[in-house]
């Protein structure tokens, strides 16, 4: 009886993936009224109040149709992603598929970024007035300033930090003054480290998702996470690099708490190492514990827990002792936040609005793929107390774990406007939804995730 159960319960979601074509083009609709709704409002906010500080709401961006290097490479990378993708991810080898996959994201990510040119696409964009590298040479003495970094987050004490530099831990900016130190420095150096490890977060997500559900809803899942418009947003920023640095500490724990690597201790010590370094990237990425967690409920066990928080105590530790304190720092933060655009920009605008940012990011396929998680959700949630669920239900879990994230820090008020850009580490763990589609349709799906991709860097000047 169980037996017929359990074959109950795989079979469920299959006939569930067949069904509900029009209610996934319903919900890809709704996301267009609801990006249709955020410009319209943001518009008329713009032009009268000029408390949103973008010029293209709910994108930080600016009207701009323009070509460029990338016009003619990124339509022939989406083409061939389109029309090979989803054959060769069933068809390859697993080990062959995750290099593959780095290598369409790359080219996907570079061609992208290269519709703007080599300097205003990639090479200049760390370097402007908000960027790490403004601050490269305040870093000669690493120790004194890291000692002083609180003293210089608030606006108004004398050389106060660009905003990008006050709005992040100093492991943030840390990262391009050791860039520079070993000979890497300058704005084309950085933008291609970002793009280069910030597309290594695909492989990430599709070895976390092969583990935690299986190999056959990963390889649906690869393609998407492929062709993604929130490619647009990883070429360049350091957000990118965030993500990957944080979805390899998912991958790393997956691995530890299911068995499936050689040493589970060392994934499991890495995880928390990457982790560690996590939170000294972003403080609102503190937030990657909620599927650190679902990770460990999926695979119903505690192991790796120890080796993980011993991992993850590596980096706070040696920045204490370096003599930065994380939460008085955060704590300053929150006041330099709302001292800027921060305090002005009004919250009942960018709490829905910031979704509609996200939807655009995400794509239509991954909108419809969130309708079937949320229609798979109550079943999937059902399936923890008993550790039975199938593959697409640990999947949808995963997901959920994803959205709570994003809602967290929408909720939170830290996070109004350039969410496109900011929740990239969020955003890379609802991509796999759309592996919940059925397979009617995929490469249509595909299209317009690269249509949407093309338009926005074609069309506007995100900034970013």
């Amino acid at each position: 009886m169980k037996t017929e159960e359990r074959a109950e319960q795989r079979t469920e979601p299959e006939r569930g993936r067949r069904s509900g074509g029009r209610a996934d083009l319903a919900a890809a609709g709704g996301a267009v009224l609801l990006v249709a709704a955020a410009v319209l409002v943001g518009r008329n906010i713009a032009d009268y109040a000029r408390v949103l500080y973008v010029h293209w709401p709910p994108l930080l961006a600016s009207w701009d149709p323009h070509i460029g290097p990338g016009t003619a490479a990124a339509p022939a990378v989406a083409v061939a992603v389109v029309a090979y993708g989803p054959g060769l991810a069933a068809r390859l080898r697993w080990r062959t598929l995750l290099p593959i996959c780095w290598g369409a994201s790359l080219a996907w990510v570079f061609s992208l970024a290269l519709i703007d040119g080599w300097g205003r696409g990639i090479a200049e964009r760390l370097t402007t007035k908000h960027e790490y590298l403004r601050v490269i040479g305040r870093f000669d003495d690493i120790g004194a300033a890291l000692r002083g970094f609180n003293d210089h987050i608030l606006i108004g004490p004398p050389g106060n930090w660009p905003a990008h530099v006050a709005g992040h831990p100093p492991g943030a900016t840390l990262t391009f003054v050791l860039l520079d130190r070993v000979g890497l420095g300058g704005g084309a150096w950085a933008g291609v480290w970002c793009i280069v490890t910030g597309t290594t977060a695909a492989v990430a997500a599709l070895v976390a998702v092969r583990v935690l559900a299986d190999e056959r809803t990963a390889r649906r899942a690869a393609p998407f996470l492929v062709l993604a418009p929130v490619a647009v947003w990883a070429g360049t920023s350091a957000d990118g690099y965030f993500a990957a640095v944080a979805a390899w500490s998912v991958a790393l724990l997956a691995l530890a708490a299911t068995g499936k690597v050689r040493s589970p201790a060392a994934a499991a010590l890495g995880a928390g190492l990457l982790y560690g370094l996590t939170c000294y990237l972003s403080y609102g990425l503190a937030l990657i514990a909620l599927p650190l967690l679902t990770v460990l409920l999926l695979a119903r066990t505690a192991r790796p827990v120890p080796l993980f928080v011993l991992g993850a105590l590596v980096v706070p530790a040696a920045f204490t002792l370096a003599g930065f304190n994380w939460w008085e720092a955060y704590h300053l933060l929150v006041e330099r936040y709302y001292q800027a655009a921060g305090g002005f920009r009004p919250y009942w605008y960018w709490v829905w609005a910031n979704l509609a940012c996200t939807a655009i990011a995400v794509g239509p396929a991954t909108v419809a793929g969130l309708r079937r998680t949320a229609t798979a959700a109550p079943g999937a949630l059902n399936t923890l107390r008993t550790g039975t669920a199938a593959a697409p239900q640990r999947l949808v879990l995963v997901v959920l774990a994803a959205f709570l994230m994003l809602l967290a820090a929408d909720l939170s008020g830290m996070s109004k406007a350039e969410t496109e850009r900011i929740w990239q580490p969020f955003m890379l763990w609802l991509l796999p939804a759309a592996a919940l589609l059925p397979d009617r349709g995929r490469r249509g799906w595909l299209a317009a995730q690269a249509a949407v991709a093309l338009l926005v860097n074609h069309l506007l000047w995100t900034g970013w």
